[in-house]
């Protein structure tokens, strides 16, 4: 039996077919998973959603992703950030949907970039983080772990199996990329 504390031997039972697993994962890192939440959350500008609901919101999600080979804690948590990130996008499109132009845009915080100017959309962001992708897959990675799931240098680089520095360079590198194409825009 995997004792509780274990997220690594919980996401092997899960991946087992252990559904109660999932339920102890969440137990474990709910704390965890409700920071990162919050984080991505603070000062947020016409997002509807909470963190508690982000949390669950996502939960449901992962329950759906029964095919990922789950490693340990940080790619849970990497991949918690990954579908919070699109729940966020998802609340986005939906306002503005609704609003149509009548409401306040749902902005992301500057200082989860490290710039100074006003609120971007969270919308924008993520074409932003796709067109990255496209040019350097691990740059937008971590900018996406950093921002979205409150990751720290190291843990990030622990998810990603790459160095502490090369995190850090990534990170330079994608916050410069974004925060050149944010001027421009």
């Amino acid at each position: 039996m995997t004792p509780t504390g274990d997220a690594t031997g919980l996401l092997g039972r899960w991946k087992n077919g252990d559904r109660a697993a999932l339920d102890e994962v969440m137990a474990l890192l709910y704390e965890e998973m409700h920071r990162i939440a919050s984080r991505q959350l603070r000062g947020e500008r016409g997002v509807t959603v909470q963190p508690t609901s982000l949390v669950n919101e996502v939960y449901l999600r992962l329950i759906g992703l029964n095919r990922i080979q789950w490693q340990d804690r940080g790619h849970f948590l990497a991949m918690f950030a990954r579908v919070a990130r699109q729940t966020l996008v998802d609340d986005a499109r939906k306002r503005n949907a609704e609003k149509r132009d009548f409401g306040s845009p749902v902005t992301m915080t500057d200082e989860r970039l490290g710039m100074t100017s006003g609120g971007f959309s969270i919308l924008e962001i993520d074409q932003l983080l796709d067109q990255l992708a496209a040019i350097d897959d691990s740059a937008a990675r971590v900018v996406e772990l950093r921002v979205f799931g409150g990751l720290s240098i190291e843990e990030a680089a622990e998810e990603m199996s790459i160095s502490e520095a090369t995190v850090s360079r990534k990170w330079r590198a994608g916050k410069a990329w974004l925060a050149n194409e944010l001027g421009a825009a």
